[in-house]
């Protein structure tokens, strides 16, 4: 999986291809500022890391275990969830070496599939989207009441303060917030790690699940709507893409960052999953909604509870920033295309970010923290994100078909095996909250499609306008 140096820089030979051979494309206003490149292959992977790690392993593992109703049912769950997200991963960071921009996965998504798919990944991330940092900055506000009291009106409180304030230091600086994201990932790994090796060096493996779980046999049924869970905990990995304008070397780093990041992650996951299993009844298992919590109760009494709960806020932060740093250069890509409001391609004249962008992203996660539960959140986000990263995925082999020159410094390993197990995961994932709960998936669904009359009044004004102006 060798890197090679291309003898051109990828950015500018594609951006030349593009040119030449999308002379149709909507062309959007030129860009009101550029993005500087301040980001380093710790910093990309921090990014990965930090917003992968996040709610999911200390909230959803219960789900799983509930869902299949066995240990072996819980390993395939979150063994399979690691291997399609993975693939993800190496599908994305071909695109991501070959297309270095800021915007991400729209940016492959228009290249891929042209203008119209793009725009409606940017409809759904700006709609559906800011449920990831709503729901996990929710959780954040419910850790915090293990130390202070607090009401529901004082945790959403909390929990919108901590989006404004990230989004805060992402306006003022993105070296910043990629630094506080470093430190965010490398506390929350040791955390993590912390937590494994108490539950295995400290626990009582007698009364844990691993060899004495329940003679039930894995409900298959279950496995699907366990991976909606699993993938939520696995979701993030496709942030960092966003983020592809302000790396240095991105050729080179963005493919190992993507990599080296999920790799990390699917090892922590396992880890901590096997200790929950170590420690835990299954039964405890299953009806846990603070599984790291009740693991460290079993190892440490009460203290462990502290702990615990400290860990998951430090997690929480480092993922609620990591989004808010990411994500909203989507829609400063889209402004930039023309395809969403002017201002949201602005770039501050001091602090060099697109703060509209990252102001508006925030202002909307708001809102969800006050509306909705972390349940309807997460299977939200995943259910209206998903399946445009598996087009995203699919659109390694688009590009290959239909752009043979594009300057490919990494091509993704296994072609087309691995971008296709992507897409048959997500797939599946999407079937079975489909059958499980099909008001919500269609409440998910018909919102990303609003975008389309959306989409096309804004075709149509634009090309009014030119027409006027010839």
């Amino acid at each position: 999986m060798a890197i090679q140096p291309p003898s051109v820089t990828p950015a500018s030979a594609n951006a030349q291809v593009r040119a030449a051979i999308e002379p149709s494309r909507l062309s959007g206003p030129p860009a009101t500022g550029e993005l500087p490149r301040r980001l380093g292959f710790l910093a990309a992977t921090s990014i990965v890391v930090g917003i992968v790690i996040g709610s999911g392993i200390f909230r959803v593992p219960s789900a799983v275990a509930d869902g299949v109703g066995s240990v072996g049912g819980v390993a395939l769950v979150w063994a399979l969830g690691g291997i399609v997200t993975t693939c993800g991963a190496l599908a994305l960071a071909e695109l991501a070496a070959a297309l270095p921009e800021a915007g991400g996965v729209f940016v492959y998504l228009r290249e891929a599939y042209g203008p119209g798919v793009a725009f409606l990944y940017g409809w759904a991330l700006l709609f559906i989207g800011p449920t990831g940092p709503a729901a996990v900055a929710a959780l954040f506000a419910e850790y915090l009441g293990v130390f202070v009291s607090l009401t529901l009106v004082e945790r959403h409180l909390v929990a919108s303060v901590v989006i404004a304030a990230t989004a805060t230091v992402g306006i003022r600086s993105v070296r910043g917030a990629g630094a506080i994201q470093t430190a965010a990932a490398v506390a929350k790994v040791g955390a993590l790690a912390g937590i494994i090796v108490a539950a295995f060096v400290l626990g009582d493996p007698a009364g844990g699940s691993l060899g004495h779980g329940p003679s039930v046999s894995t409900q298959w049924g279950g496995v699907g709507l366990g991976l909606v869970a699993a993938l939520w905990a696995y979701n993030g990995f496709q942030d960092m893409a966003s983020v592809a304008g302000e790396v240095r070397d991105p050729a080179r780093t963005l493919p190992r960052a993507l990599i080296v990041g999920m790799v990390i992650v699917v090892l922590v996951y396992l880890a901590a999953n096997a200790a929950y299993l170590y420690v835990l009844p299954f039964a405890a298992l299953r009806a846990s909604r603070l599984v790291a919590s009740d693991t460290m109760i079993h190892v440490l009494g009460a203290a462990g509870a502290g702990a615990v709960a400290a860990a998951i806020m430090l997690s929480t932060f480092g993922t609620i920033n990591g989004s808010v740093l990411t994500r909203p250069r989507v829609f400063y890509a889209m402004a930039a295309d023309g395809l969403l409001f002017g201002p949201l391609a602005r770039v501050h004249a001091r602090y060099r970010t697109p703060h509209v962008a990252v102001a508006a992203y925030a202002a909307v996660a708001v809102a969800f923290v006050w509306f909705r539960s972390f349940e309807q959140l997460t299977e939200a986000f995943v259910v209206g994100i998903w399946p445009f990263l598996a087009a995203a995925a699919a659109g390694v082999l688009v590009l290959r078909r239909t752009r043979p020159d594009l300057v490919r410094p990494y091509r993704t390993p296994g072609c087309p095996i691995v971008p296709l197990v992507f897409v048959a995961g997500t797939l599946c994932v999407v079937v079975s909250a489909l059958v499980a709960h099909p008001t919500t998936t269609l409440a998910s669904m018909g919102l990303t499609l609003l975008g389309v009359p959306v989409y096309l009044i804004r075709r149509a004004a634009r090309r009014g306008v030119a027409a006027s102006a010839s």
